[in-house]
Formats: structure tokens, C-alpha cells, sequence
């Protein structure tokens, strides 16, 4: 078999992505009928910005979940005889078979990494920033809202986290030394917590004249919480459904203990701004208990900034969990993590830089579609 030409290569590229285009096409096909409907999410499409950041996104997020399909070897198998081999060179001895963007040092399909790569980064980033907001808010709203002793009990523990460069703070917590301290897994015991609290104080505040519902909602919460509460931060779960491998969890635990402070203090200025508004005033005068304005009057009316920010914390974390893996910090050594695969590609860049160059994009245009769709939705939230 002789090599795939540049052509040749970028045609089974875009064949091997045909799930994506086809989930693309339906999503944005589907988006622009009813956007109408979709509130801030279909106001984004009259955004030039916001479009080319969604389907960035979207392209990544749809590549995630598709990845089994679209890669073409397994992303850690070493085949003899492909090490640093070139974009498109044929697999020995696999008639039909190439190594579309080459063979890393190990002989590895850095096709398939680069893929694989994005499930990583797709299942970590979001995940802990949707914790982190969970800390954020439920501690940000009262600090905002009441002020005073607790306000500044809170915002000096916030602000004794953030005097610690992020960088600094996440190899500090995800060293080995730290790590047979058991302080990841102290924090994880704690930092888990704050979904449970948020959803029980959200359902409890909204349904407190409807027993019947705030008690099936309550038990839903306890029991599925409390059940992914013990796998996740404990790995008790009777069941073996949730579990976090410990690598992973002192990286999630991580990203969620550095982000948190800066969400806490987004909220609370939030907060402190919306509580003067006149319609929080007409809720106090109405009777309603401070938790219910905090989570139903003040939260909803924050929820601009809020999705702005989340956009970007995804991104920011997605970019630190690059350089933890660059440094040779990510989930494992052998996973197709982006920065650790970067980091093994830019020893050989000046002779072979194909290995290095595929995850460094795909790290580059996740990152700039987040930010771009960031962009979008700002402009689109200050509409409002």
C-alpha cells in the first residue's frame, strides 16, 4: 500500500467525522426552527460570534460522545513498525488500514488519541466547573444577601484560596505528597456536599406548601445524592455504579476547590447588587423567607453573568487540565489526554511534529469556541 496523499488524508478525516456532521446538522437545524422558544440559547443565532463558538463547541461535544465510532485504532495499542511514522502511511501487514495523522513515539494512532482525548477533557472540565458553581452559589447567595460577619468569614476564606497562584495551588494538590495526606479526599468529603444542599434547600424553599411533592423530590435528592456522594468521594458505593479513580478525583477535587472562591465572589457581588432591586423588596414585603428570594428571585435574575461565566471556567479549566497533563499530572501516563500527549510530541517536534501539533489545535479550538460562545451569549444576556 503505498501513503495516503494530503487530499487523500483530509477526505478520511472528514469521513471519520460523519457522525459529528450529521449530530451538527440535526442540532442546528432543529435550534433555528424553535429559537424562537429557546430563550437566550436561540437569541445566540443571531450572534455571528456566538454561531461559530456554538458549533465549535458543539463539534467537540458531539466528537466526545461519537469518539468509539470515529476512531480508527485502538488509541493505546503500539503497532510494530509505526513509530514517528508520517500522516497517512499504511499499517503493516492491515490492508485498508492507516495511521491518518501519523504514529506518535510509541507507535501510537495520534488519529485516535487526539479523539479519545476529547472525552477526557469533555467529561472532566464540565463536571467540576458545574461543581464549583454548586460551592459558588450556595455559599455566594447569603454572603451576598446578608452580609455582615458572615460575609467576611466567607469572603477572607475566598480570598486566602485565591492568594495562591492557580498553578501553584493545582500541582500542590495534585503532587503525591499531598495526595497520601488524604487532604484531596477530606476536600472531596466536603466540596461533594454542596450539590446535595443546593438541590434540598432549592426544593424544600419552592414546595413547602406541597408536601407531597417536596417529599418524593426530597428522597429523589437524598437517596441518588447521598448514593453518588459515597462512590464518588468515598468509593463505598454498595453498587459499584458511581466511582472516580483516585488520580481522577484529586484532579476533579482540585479543579472544583481553585474554582469555587472566584464563583463565590461573582455571586455575592451578583447578589449584593440585585437584593436592592425593587422586586426582591416586594418579595420581603409579600412575607417570603430570605432562601426562597435568594434561589427564586435573586439566582434567576444572575443567570446571565452566570452562563457567561461558566462558559469560560470550562475553558480556563480545560486549559489547566492541559498543563497539568503537560507536566505529566493527568488522569494516567498512557491516557490520550491532550496535554500530556503534547507534552510527549514537543520533545520530537523539530524532526516529527505531527504528534504534537493535532491536540495542540484541538486544545486550541475548544478553548477559542468557549470564549467565542462566552462572547455571544454576553452580548445576547445584555440584551435583557
Amino acid at each position: 500500500m503505498d501513503r495516503l496523499s494530503a487530499s487523500e488524508i483530509f477526505t478520511s478525516i472528514l469521513g471519520q467525522f460523519m457522525p459529528v456532521w450529521i449530530g451538527l446538522a440535526v442540532i442546528l437545524v432543529i435550534s433555528i426552527l424553535f429559537q424562537k422558544k429557546l430563550g437566550l440559547y436561540g437569541r445566540l443565532f443571531t450572534s455571528p460570534i456566538g454561531i461559530i463558538g456554538l458549533i465549535l463547541v458543539l463539534f467537540w461535544i458531539l466528537t466526545a460522545i461519537f469518539a468509539d465510532s470515529i476512531i480508527t485504532m485502538d488509541p493505546l495499542s503500539q503497532i510494530s513498525g509505526m513509530k514517528n511514522k508520517k500522516p497517512g502511511w499504511p499499517i503493516t501487514g492491515m490492508e485498508g488500514s492507516y495511521y491518518l495523522l501519523g504514529g506518535d513515539n510509541l507507535a501510537r494512532d495520534v488519529f485516535s488519541r487526539m479523539v479519545m482525548g476529547s472525552r477526557i477533557v469533555l467529561v472532566i472540565a464540565p463536571a467540576a466547573t458545574v461543581f464549583a458553581f454548586m460551592v459558588g452559589i450556595t455559599l455566594g447567595l447569603p454572603a451576598g444577601f446578608y452580609g455582615g460577619k458572615l460575609d467576611t468569614v466567607l469572603s477572607f476564606l475566598a480570598n486566602l484560596v485565591l492568594a495562591f497562584p492557580v498553578i501553584l495551588l493545582f500541582f500542590l494538590l495534585v503532587t503525591p505528597e499531598i495526595r497520601s495526606t488524604g487532604i484531596p479526599l477530606y476536600l472531596s468529603g466536603v466540596l461533594f456536599l454542596f450539590p446535595i444542599i443546593f438541590f434540598v434547600l432549592l426544593f424544600w424553599t419552592r414546595f413547602q406548601e406541597q408536601p407531597t411533592k417536596l417529599i418524593i423530590l426530597l428522597s429523589i435528592t437524598l437517596v441518588f445524592g447521598l448514593w453518588a456522594y459515597s462512590g464518588l468521594a468515598f468509593n463505598a458505593d454498595p453498587l459499584g455504579v458511581f466511582y472516580m479513580d483516585p488520580n481522577l478525583l484529586n484532579i476533579f477535587v482540585s479543579v472544583v476547590f481553585v474554582n469555587s472562591p472566584t464563583v463565590f465572589r461573582i455571586v455575592r457581588g451578583l447578589v449584593a447588587d440585585i437584593k436592592t432591586r425593587d422586586y426582591v423588596a416586594a418579595a420581603q414585603t409579600r412575607g417570603e423567607k430570605p432562601w426562597y428570594i435568594m434561589l427564586w428571585e435573586v439566582l434567576p435574575n444572575a443567570r446571565g453573568p452566570l452562563i457567561v461565566d461558566f462558559c469560560l471556567r470550562i475553558g480556563y479549566t480545560t486549559i489547566l487540565l492541559g498543563t497539568l497533563g503537560f507536566f505529566g499530572l493527568g488522569v494516567s501516563p498512557e491516557s490520550p489526554d491532550w496535554g500530556m500527549t503534547i507534552n510527549e510530541g514537543r520533545k520530537f517536534l523539530a524532526v516529527y511534529p505531527h504528534p504534537a501539533l493535532p491536540p495542540a489545535l484541538a486544545l486550541m479550538s475548544l478553548v477559542l469556541g468557549l470564549n467565542l460562545l462566552a462572547d455571544g451569549l454576553r452580548e445576547e444576556s445584555l440584551r435583557d
